[in-house]
């Protein structure tokens, strides 16, 4: 069941298969909880909302068309949960990326000599430091699109905005993330 689709496994919980409904759960978790953590930055808000995403997504998934994709569906849940949550609780916070190891991981190639991946970590350090700097609107557009692979489409749905607002972000975070970085 693991190596189903989205779309198939909706139509298997959608014929009563309980079974495929924890695996899209399992699917997403971690994306969803981390995402959600990209505006809270507070792990028990960001779970919290990442539950209340995946109640939503019950009680929808009726609702879903199947001939769209199911990833920007559940990514423009959590994205409205996650401004919902901020607009209740409190100002808008988005200062604080955890530089640890947020790209680290994902640059990490076991194939490096430990200098290269020193190398890479202080790289990646100064890279999330200074995106830090950039306002939300173009962080997002970044890190979804360099982090969380979506094209520019997804995230222009996700987001809510146009493809060519998406674009010009994009554009305009990369310049001012270069001028940041001196490069």
């Amino acid at each position: 069941m693991e190596k189903y689709s989205d779309q198939q496994l909706i139509s298997l919980y959608l014929k009563g298969d309980e079974k495929s409904f924890e695996v899209l759960i399992k699917r997403y978790l971690k994306q969803i909880y981390g995402f959600a953590y990209k505006y809270v930055r507070d792990a028990q808000n960001a779970e919290d909302i990442t539950q209340e995403v995946f109640v939503k997504v019950w009680k929808n998934i009726r609702f879903f068309n199947k001939q769209n994709d199911f990833k920007p569906w559940i990514y423009a849940i959590a994205r409205n949960a996650s401004l919902d949550f901020l607009k209740k609780k409190r100002p808008v916070l988005f200062s604080e990326l955890d530089n640890s190891r947020v790209f680290a991981d994902n640059i990490r190639d076991q194939s490096l000599l430990q200098d290269k991946l020193v190398e890479q970590l202080d790289i990646s350090k100064v890279l999330m430091s200074e995106m830090d700097k950039l306002s939300v609107k173009y962080r997002l557009v970044l890190s979804m699109y360099y982090k969380d692979c979506f094209n520019f489409r997804e995230i222009a749905k996700i987001l809510g905005e146009s493809i060519n607002t998406v674009k010009s972000r994009h554009r305009r975070g990369l310049i001012l993330l270069k001028e940041l970085i001196n490069l």
